[in-house]
């Protein structure tokens, strides 16, 4: 009888571990961020990560957004120009997270985090 138990738990706890570690849809990936512009002027956007690397998206037409970017985790700085102006928001990114970085018509730059495994 205790050998049964014994062995059913064996075989029970590494199932359910499966289970629970395979709900996971992210591990450890990099960031990705998109550009939405909700203003009223074409806008470009270079992005700088903390390890130097920089990605520009040109002309995003109002109304419309970029396509996901990935980057490496970490303080990644967006400068988005708008009518040759300039403005930047600098935002945490961790991993296996999507980021919206937003633009109104203020020019007011706002940032949205999902977590890709929820």
């Amino acid at each position: 009888m205790k050998t049964t138990r014994y062995l059913i738990f064996l075989l029970l706890v590494p199932g359910v571990f499966a289970i629970t570690v395979s709900c996971k849809k992210c591990r450890n990936e990099d960031p990705r961020g998109r550009v939405i512009n909700n203003g009223t002027q074409k806008a470009s956007v270079q992005i700088q990560t903390s390890g130097g690397n920089t990605v520009n998206i040109n002309n995003v037409d109002p109304g419309t957004s970029s396509s996901y970017s990935s980057y490496a985790a970490g303080l990644v700085t967006f400068t988005i120009k708008v009518n040759n102006a300039d403005y930047a928001k600098t935002v945490e990114m961790s991993t296996c997270y999507d980021y919206d970085i937003a633009i109104d018509a203020n020019n007011s730059i706002t940032s949205t985090a999902v977590d890709r495994n929820k």
